[in-house]
């Protein structure tokens, strides 16, 4: 049990009796006053390590305040953090106005208006596509509902402090950024214009029975 009670953060105090002076309960009251004083001019005189874990942190200073911005503590690999629209490889956004980002979000910070691509008419972009980064609720339905891994949250930052309302609305200027991606089952890789296909080179769609 001994060993099951060390810890390398911190003395566990062993289950016993109260001793002589302990019960006198004023000895033990002025090592109190000794300990407090002990530990705020050790903290003031000495350096503190600056390691972001502040549990693992070594020497005679142990204050674990992380003093930011100048330090700061890593994102975890999950963090949901900003938004951003994915780009293309030609520098045009993924999404394609489905509205489901928007129709899923429970804070309703989602705005988008659609517009068609003029040699694809098949094809729709958004014309606006605007996120309220005060309204988020960073739950990141919007990235598990989009079907064409148009809007990611993997930017690994965090919303700033701003002085305006109108400065925490993103708009495609901010929100489209990082590298571009691409997927085999890209409609725009697979079609080469929005004419349909010859009557002879359809598909028919098989009976009920043959499926």
């Amino acid at each position: 049990m001994a060993d099951d009670k060390r810890s390398p953060y911190f003395t566990v105090p062993e289950d016993r009796r109260e001793t002589v002076t302990e019960r006198a309960y004023f000895p033990e009251l002025v090592k109190g006053l000794v300990v407090s004083p002990g530990h705020f001019l050790r903290n003031l005189f000495f350096g503190r390590d600056p390691n972001g874990n502040v549990l693992a942190r070594e020497g005679i200073n142990r204050v674990t305040t992380v003093q930011y911005p100048e330090e700061k503590q890593p994102y975890p690999p999950g963090y949901r953090s900003m938004h951003r629209l994915v780009p293309r490889e030609d520098g045009r956004p993924r999404c394609v106005a489905c509205y489901m980002c928007a129709t899923i979000c429970p804070a309703q910070c989602i705005y988008i208006e659609a517009g068609e691509y003029p040699e694809d008419p098949i094809e729709k972009f958004p014309l606006r596509f605007e996120i309220d980064e005060l309204r988020c609720v960073v739950c990141g339905l919007c990235v598990e509902a989009c079907p064409k891994d148009a809007i990611r949250m993997d930017t690994g930052t965090h919303c700033k402090p701003v002085v305006e309302r109108s400065q925490i609305v993103y708009g495609i200027d901010r929100l489209l950024k990082g590298p571009a991606v691409s997927h085999q089952s890209d409609v725009w890789f697979k079609r080469d214009s929005s004419d349909p296909p010859p009557e002879g080179d359809a598909h028919p769609i098989p009976p009920i029975s043959a499926r």
